[in-house]
This record gives C-alpha cells, structure tokens and sequence, in this order.
C-alpha cells in the first residue's frame, strides 16, 4: 500500500484524476476525514470536501502502483 495527498481544485482535475486511475487494474480510495472512496469513481469523489487535501492510497506495492503515482504528481497537495 502507498499513500500520497492530493488536490483536486477542479471539475477537470476530477475528471483527469479518475481517468489516470481507472487505467490501472488495481484498487485505489480516496479518504478525507473518516471517508473513504473508490479513487476510480466520480460520483465518490465528488461527494468529499474537494477544499482540502486528500490521501489517495494505492493497493499495491508494485512497479504499476508507483507508474501512477508519478502520473498523479500533478495533483500532489
């Protein structure tokens, strides 16, 4: 499992973030406070506190979990 808090300041972000995820196989969430969703599910994200920093975690220890970590970066909070 890896972890790593992002921002997600809009719509787009939103959209980008779910697309970058869902193009891996395994299970990602999205926790904000004691809630947690699926990473790869729009209507989940958007039922968080998008005004502050999430912990995206990633099931998996593999060299894929750390390709999508790389490719979030740009949401890194």
């Amino acid at each position: 499992m890896k972890k790593m808090k992002v921002k997600l300041g809009s719509i787009s972000d939103v959209k980008e973030f779910v697309a970058l995820t869902n193009s891996y196989a395994f299970e990602s969430d999205l926790v904000s406070g004691r809630y947690a969703v699926d990473a790869k599910s729009i209507m989940g994200i958007f039922s968080l506190d998008l005004a502050k920093p999430l912990d995206f975690v990633v099931h998996d220890d593999g060299a894929k979990a750390d390709e999508l970590l790389d490719a979030v970066t740009k949401f890194r909070a």
